[in-house]
């Protein structure tokens, strides 16, 4: 699933597109030269998203479901705090922050504090369907086990009978992948400084014997004050001691180091 949106903004005949890579947002702006030919692109890329989102229905009617209730209970509903068991009826649901195959976003507001979180709501049986529950679980772990200023914070985590809720820090400075993509350099000072709080993040993982390797643009947002806010903890691994060596190929293949 994607959604796509027409503006004139900030050139005339532009064209978005936000979806879901995994639980992250990602937004991508384009233009064209006329309305026309904006017109033939966005009915060309919903034409595909709908035959993939048909394919998809088609596969998920023929996946069993009886996985679904084997999601880990204890770790998907859990507060870090010590408040009673969060429900979707303890928030207000605001503004639709992206979607995809595994479910979507949504800025939410507590009901009971007033504060702002960004809730991602994931479908078991895709998450089943996908054999994506490890990775699933290791970024709820993740999440409930660091506390950082340059890591996206977690704050409840809840499930129902057919869905898995993140209640997370809303990060709203949008993704350094974006910023860089509209300033095309970043001085050496302001590299140095998201550098920096880069490295003081993965630091503080591999202190606690968790790897990311997942490290990317599009997962690396920029908070209301300009700093550094990484994001999508799923391929972590956990448990890995300074001498161990991993040989799993993951990732995204154009972050992989040229020597590879």
């Amino acid at each position: 699933e994607c959604q796509l949106m027409k503006t004139e903004r900030p050139k005339p005949n532009t064209f978005i597109i936000r979806c879901l890579q995994w639980t992250t947002v990602i937004e991508r702006t384009f233009h064209v030269d006329t309305p026309e030919e904006r017109e033939e692109w966005t009915e060309a890329i919903q034409a595909v998203a709908d035959r993939l989102q048909r394919q998809e229905e088609e596969r998920m009617n023929c996946s069993p479901t009886s996985q679904i209730d084997n999601i880990g209970e204890e770790e998907m509903d859990a507060s870090t705090t010590h408040h009673k068991r969060k429900t979707m009826n303890d928030f207000d649901y605001l503004k639709l922050l992206g979607k995809g195959t595994f479910g979507k976003v949504i800025l939410v507001r507590e009901k009971a504090s007033g504060k702002y979180y960004a809730m991602k709501i994931l479908k078991k049986e895709v998450i089943i369907a996908k054999d994506e529950v490890a990775h699933t679980l290791t970024e709820s772990r993740v999440l409930k086990n660091t506390r950082h200023p340059f890591l996206t914070s977690l704050k409840y985590s809840f499930q129902t009978k057919d869905r898995l809720c993140f209640v997370m820090e809303y990060v709203n400075g949008g993704e350094l992948f974006f910023h860089l993509s509209r300033e095309r350099v970043f001085s050496e000072d302001r590299t140095r400084f998201y550098g920096a709080e880069i490295v003081s993040a993965l630091d503080y993982l591999h202190s606690g014997k968790i790897v990311y390797r997942d490290l990317k643009l599009e997962n690396l947002m920029l908070d209301k004050d300009g700093h550094i806010k990484i994001t999508d903890f799923g391929l972590c691994k956990e448990g890995i001691t300074d001498a161990a060596t991993m040989k799993t190929f993951c990732g995204t293949p154009e972050y992989l180091a040229p020597e590879v």
